[in-house]
């Protein structure tokens, strides 16, 4: 483990659900490493990053390090000829993701970036629907991710700050999964996008001169000729952590609610239904996912383990379905600097065709 905040406890509960060995952490100094690993039960805390690398014990190697600190650390990573988990947003800049992307396929590393919501059963359900065109063609995209942890201007953190976050803020720390999710639903690719953003608070706690943005408005339109829209905000009061979205399709709708992840919402013009998260119900690829009985919650946790033992799965040569790698973590910061862009220029910015 590279870091030691927040995620890193997300990730260490993960790895050992999903029957691996959290070996070692190394943090931004061998005090808070060694913090790190009292507090997560790890049993070596390394003093650099060189000298976990220099492990040959360790196989895998998960960053969760602030944003601007990825791309070198997870290139070293690589280098070392381990496998890799990085957090997202993958990188600040597309060349340092473009370059991400080239050194794992160079190395041939397993190489994935954490967009867990894809491992919702529920999600799985939504993307099938739409996969054996029980839905019918994409119509409109309507979807959202709120979240209110940064409402007042004494709420401050690391990512305010563009030299630790990037350049964007609320789009890529939050963002990049709502256009993950639509696109992997959907199975269409935004094609151009025009946007809007605003900063609340230029001052916090501990930050001045804040350029980053607190909210962020995006109308799309895809390959398939689709149109939609995304909002993405932190400053929304009462969201903790609601990213939903809704697909209008030919012959039904699909909506998908993160914070009620146990039913999936089927419009029809004739005889809309609840699907409840229940594997005798649903297609193969999301009763697998399926870990706790029909009935009993199952949420945010068991989905990262799910990621994690892909993950893990495809370190021994499987290959997953769904699995996020880098590539899709590619195509997040794409889509991200195409927002920031036209919130800048005030025009559509077309999103071109390098990911094909």
């Amino acid at each position: 483990m590279v870091g030691g905040g927040f995620m890193a406890e997300v990730h260490s509960r993960a790895i050992r659900a999903a029957r691996a060995e959290p070996a070692g952490i190394v943090s931004s100094s061998p005090e808070r490493g060694a913090e790190a690993a009292e507090r997560l039960g790890i049993g070596r805390a390394y003093g650099s990053l060189e000298e976990l690398l220099a492990d040959d014990g360790i196989d895998v190697v998960h960053v969760t390090t602030p944003n601007a600190l990825h791309a070198e650390q997870t290139r070293a990573v690589l280098a070392s000829g381990k496998h890799v988990v990085c957090e997202k947003p993958l990188a600040t800049t597309v060349a340092d993701a473009e370059g991400m992307v080239a050194a794992a396929a160079a190395t041939g590393r397993t190489a994935t970036v954490p967009f867990v919501y894809r491992y919702h059963p529920l999600v799985r359900e939504a993307r099938s629907r739409f996969a054996t065109g029980a839905a019918g063609s994409v119509l409109s995209i309507n979807a959202s991710y709120l979240q209110d942890w940064l409402l007042a201007s004494a709420d401050d953190n690391w990512r305010v700050d563009a030299a630790q976050g990037g350049r964007s803020r609320a789009f890529a720390d939050i963002g990049s999964h709502l256009v993950d999710l639509v696109e992997f639903v959907s199975g269409d690719r935004v094609s151009r996008v025009a946007a809007t953003t605003r900063t609340v608070f230029t001052e916090r706690a501990s930050h001045s001169g804040i350029t980053t943005e607190d909210a962020v408005a995006v109308v799309i339109e895809t390959r398939s000729g689709a149109i939609g829209t995304l909002l993405v905000s932190q400053v929304a009061p009462g969201r903790k952590n609601r990213l939903w979205l809704e697909i209008a399709g030919t012959a039904e709708s699909v909506a998908f609610d993160q914070e009620q992840p146990e039913t999936l919402w089927i419009g029809r013009r004739a005889g809309t239904t609840i699907v409840p998260r229940d594997a005798d119900q649903l297609s193969e690829d999301a009763a697998r996912l399926c870990v706790v009985p029909s009935g009993h919650p199952q949420g945010y946790q068991e989905a990262f383990t799910a990621f994690v033992a892909d993950t893990y799965a495809a370190v021994a040569g499987e290959t997953p379905e769904g699995l996020p790698r880098f590539a899709d973590g590619l195509r997040a910061v794409r889509v991200t600097d195409a927002v920031l862009d036209s919130a800048e220029s005030g025009t559509w910015i077309e999103m071109g065709t390098h990911d094909d």
